[in-house]
């Protein structure tokens, strides 16, 4: 535990401080008091409250002027110090008040981090001096974080219903099912869902956003599959349905590489794809400063020019 002050130390004040500044550099009372534009008897009783704090004299007067004693000269260090150190505090209060500096914390569900970097590299563009701290994980640990007001705002699938948020929609994001090209159900033109219920699927794990969406739609169909693994990533299961371990839910923007380059193709499932979208939300009780407000503008305004739209 960290030592409390003196009760003489916590009745020094910053005028008093600026009062032996002052007359350091300007050496009388009526020099000093027209610095701060206070009157000399002001000034007078500034410095003696400090030095009656200290317990120790100082400053002298040598002839008309006045001169610091070792001691005062060790407090006007420390009073020198301690106006550094403000000066520094307005300068990034400043930063932080403008877009041009400042510092942003942003959460993303790990599947956005298919479009999110575009949209912070065009960002940073305009603002090079802003600094942006990016987590990435699963659905629950992200919406923790912005319970918590870690996060500025994060970008995920669904905003949280369990505490108040503001969100704002930036653009749709396409659920579908994928196999490797040579599955006996590619090409098909028309599949129905209960044509998978012997399929092996491949699953996240359970806290991510892209397994709730699994869960919610086999439940709705009906369906248990018998075989089912579970995966900690999207790139683990690309390449698990890749290689033909089984099928997969998945966002349609986690794969727009892979299906380009014919490694991995979408099943025509009937009421697949399905529309979900991409959101902002922040915690209603987190107040954006102007840095993380124009990042959080340019997501709702152009995040959807960023999103994968090759399938």
């Amino acid at each position: 535990m960290k030592e409390k002050l003196s009760t003489r130390m916590r009745a020094i004040t910053l005028r008093q401080l600026r009062g032996l500044i002052a007359i350091a550099e300007h050496g009388t009372i009526s020099a000093a008091a027209r610095h701060l534009n206070l009157t000399p008897p002001a000034v007078s009783l500034q410095l003696r409250e400090l030095e009656k704090s200290a317990e120790v004299p100082l400053y002298e007067r040598v002839d008309q002027r006045f001169e610091l004693t070792h001691a005062g000269n060790e407090v006007l260090g420390i009073a020198m110090r301690i106006e550094s150190q403000l000066r520094e505090c307005d300068q990034t209060l400043d930063a932080l008040r403008g877009v041009d500096g400042g510092y942003i914390s942003i959460g993303v569900v790990s599947t956005a981090k298919y479009f999110v970097p575009m949209v912070l590299a065009a960002f940073k563009k305009d603002y090079p001096k802003v600094k942006i701290h990016l987590q990435v994980g699963n659905r629950d640990s992200i919406v923790a974080s912005l319970e918590s007001l870690e996060l500025d705002f994060v970008v995920s699938g669904r905003p949280p219903k369990n505490f108040e948020v503001e969100s704002q929609c930036i653009g749709p994001h396409p659920q579908v099912i994928i196999s490797a090209p040579d599955h006996p159900l590619a090409g098909k033109k028309k599949v129905k869902l209960k044509d998978l219920a012997d399929e092996t699927f491949l699953l996240r794990e359970p806290g991510s956003g892209t397994r709730g969406m699994a869960d919610q739609l086999l439940a709705e169909a009906g369906m248990n599959p018998q075989s089912a693994s579970e995966f900690g990533s999207n790139e683990t299961i690309k390449q698990a349905v890749i290689a033909g371990l089984g099928i997969a839910l998945i966002s349609s923007h986690t794969v727009a590489a892979e299906i380009q380059d014919n490694r991995l193709t979408t099943l025509n499932i009937d009421g697949l794809p399905e529309d979900r979208y991409w959101f902002v939300v922040r915690n209603k009780q987190k107040r954006l400063l102007p840095s993380s407000q124009a990042l959080w503008d340019l997501f709702v305004e152009s995040g959807a020019r960023f999103l994968p739209t090759n399938l």
